[in-house]
Protein backbone atom coordinates (compact mmCIF):
# COMPACT_ATOMS: atom_id res chain seq x y z
CA UNK A 1 0.00 0.00 0.00
CA UNK A 2 2.77 2.65 0.79
CA UNK A 3 4.52 1.90 -2.73
CA UNK A 4 1.19 2.45 -4.38
CA UNK A 5 0.87 5.76 -2.54
CA UNK A 6 4.30 6.59 -2.98
CA UNK A 7 4.48 6.02 -6.30
CA UNK A 8 0.84 7.81 -6.85
CA UNK A 9 2.24 10.76 -5.31
CA UNK A 10 5.80 11.33 -7.24
CA UNK A 11 4.61 9.62 -10.72
CA UNK A 12 0.82 9.74 -11.02
CA UNK A 13 1.11 9.44 -14.83
CA UNK A 14 2.73 6.02 -14.89
CA UNK A 15 0.45 4.49 -12.76
CA UNK A 16 -1.44 0.86 -14.35
CA UNK A 17 -3.97 -1.47 -13.78
CA UNK A 18 -1.66 -3.68 -11.99
CA UNK A 19 -0.58 -1.42 -9.24
CA UNK A 20 -4.50 -2.35 -8.21
CA UNK A 21 -3.98 -5.44 -8.73
CA UNK A 22 -1.36 -5.89 -6.60
CA UNK A 23 -3.20 -4.15 -4.05
CA UNK A 24 -5.82 -6.90 -4.43
CA UNK A 25 -3.72 -9.53 -4.34
CA UNK A 26 -2.41 -8.22 -1.09
CA UNK A 27 -5.81 -8.75 0.23
CA UNK A 28 -7.19 -5.28 -0.53
CA UNK A 29 -11.24 -4.36 -1.28
CA UNK A 30 -11.84 -2.16 -3.88
CA UNK A 31 -13.24 0.24 -1.10
CA UNK A 32 -10.18 0.26 0.62
CA UNK A 33 -7.93 0.68 -2.43
CA UNK A 34 -10.52 3.68 -3.25
CA UNK A 35 -9.75 5.05 -0.06
CA UNK A 36 -5.58 4.78 -0.26
CA UNK A 37 -6.09 6.86 -3.92
CA UNK A 38 -8.63 8.99 -1.91
CA UNK A 39 -6.72 10.05 0.66
CA UNK A 40 -3.42 10.05 -1.21
CA UNK A 41 -4.78 12.58 -3.83
CA UNK A 42 -6.19 14.68 -0.79
CA UNK A 43 -2.81 14.86 0.64
CA UNK A 44 -0.93 15.77 -2.94
CA UNK A 45 -4.14 18.82 -3.40
CA UNK A 46 -3.76 20.36 0.19
CA UNK A 47 0.46 20.21 0.12
CA UNK A 48 -0.25 21.96 -3.88
CA UNK A 49 -2.45 24.47 -2.18
CA UNK A 50 -0.29 25.67 0.63
CA UNK A 51 2.74 25.68 -1.52
CA UNK A 52 0.80 27.31 -4.32
CA UNK A 53 -0.28 30.18 -1.91
CA UNK A 54 3.24 30.19 -0.12
CA UNK A 55 1.85 28.97 3.04
CA UNK A 56 4.50 27.95 5.75
CA UNK A 57 4.25 25.27 8.90
CA UNK A 58 2.69 26.58 11.75
CA UNK A 59 5.13 27.68 14.58
CA UNK A 60 4.34 24.57 16.52
CA UNK A 61 5.47 21.92 13.80
CA UNK A 62 8.49 23.94 12.61
CA UNK A 63 10.18 23.71 15.69
CA UNK A 64 9.08 19.99 15.82
CA UNK A 65 7.61 19.87 19.63
CA UNK A 66 6.14 16.91 20.20
CA UNK A 67 3.46 18.72 22.97
CA UNK A 68 0.80 20.99 22.84
CA UNK A 69 2.13 23.54 24.94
Amino acid sequence: MLDYAAKLTRAPWNMIEDDVRQLRGAGFSDRAILDVAQITAYFAYVNRIADGLGLSLERYWAEGRDDYD
